[in-house]
């Protein structure tokens, strides 16, 4: 069995309450330090019940050395519905009159490519690094059905292994190209979050935390941070098979 705490909360509204906690300690650790730290923020439906429940609690999280990033992006125009800085944009970050200062996106509209070595070359250049790495202070994730995180699919090893910070990755059904954080970088992290809700995804957070099935085949089950930790924030349905 993983060795890493999992919490699990009744509904996705306790689970969004008990993240802005930590969030709110976050911003805490930000007003003690002069350094910015940074928060990469992910897609799916759970952090968008997150980002509605902090907008509806009027959460402070101006302070000018936090810094929002993202672990991936669908290859599509921030005012897509697809964006996935474009919905953290809309329900948290505008509301909340985030500085275009603090917001560092990748760029889902530009050549896929180029902007993979772009993301890449920024993380490299404002975050601190460990062994040529850039090191993140917190990333949020989510994980699919089919066991990927971030936009790393199962079957995309060499992605996941990939030397630089950043890839460009192909949705295996959708054919979608999105632009990802690299396993290195996932695992150089301070804190990684896996944010998780749903029944339809119990039967992969059991294999991957129980080690068992093909659990091996996952991109999620390869997160294992170096010397960050790792935690679990499921509802009671993604929970319902451990």
């Amino acid at each position: 069995m993983s060795k890493h705490p999992h919490y699990i909360y009744p509904d996705t509204d306790s689970l969004a309450g008990a993240v802005i906690c930590e969030l709110q300690n976050f911003v805490g650790e930000a007003a003690e330090t002069e350094r910015p730290l940074y928060l990469a923020l992910s897609g799916g439906s759970t952090p968008l019940a997150i980002f509605r429940k902090i907008r509806a609690a009027g959460l402070s999280v101006e302070r000018p050395n936090i810094c929002f990033c993202w672990g991936d992006e669908r290859c599509v125009p921030p005012d897509d519905p697809d964006s996935n800085y474009g919905n953290a944009s809309e329900l948290m970050l505008e509301p909340l009159r985030i500085p275009r200062s603090q917001i560092f996106r990748i760029r889902g509209e530009d050549e896929p490519e180029q902007e993979a070595d772009r993301y890449g070359q920024l993380l490299l250049d404002r975050l601190p690094q460990e062994q040529g790495i850039p090191v993140f202070d917190w990333i949020w994730l989510g994980i699919g059905q089919d066991g990927h995180t971030a936009s790393l699919f199962p079957g995309q090893t060499d992605l996941w292994n990939a030397s630089g910070p950043c890839v460009v990755a192909q949705h295996p059904q959708s054919g979608q190209l999105r632009i990802s954080i690299t396993g290195n970088v996932i695992n150089a992290a301070k804190r990684v979050t896996f944010l998780i809700t749903g029944r339809d995804k119990a039967g992969i957070v059991k294999e991957i935390i129980f080690q068992e099935g093909r659990f091996r085949e996952y991109p999620a089950a390869s997160v294992n941070p170096v010397s960050g930790r790792l935690e679990w924030y499921m509802d009671r349905e993604a929970a319902s098979q451990l």
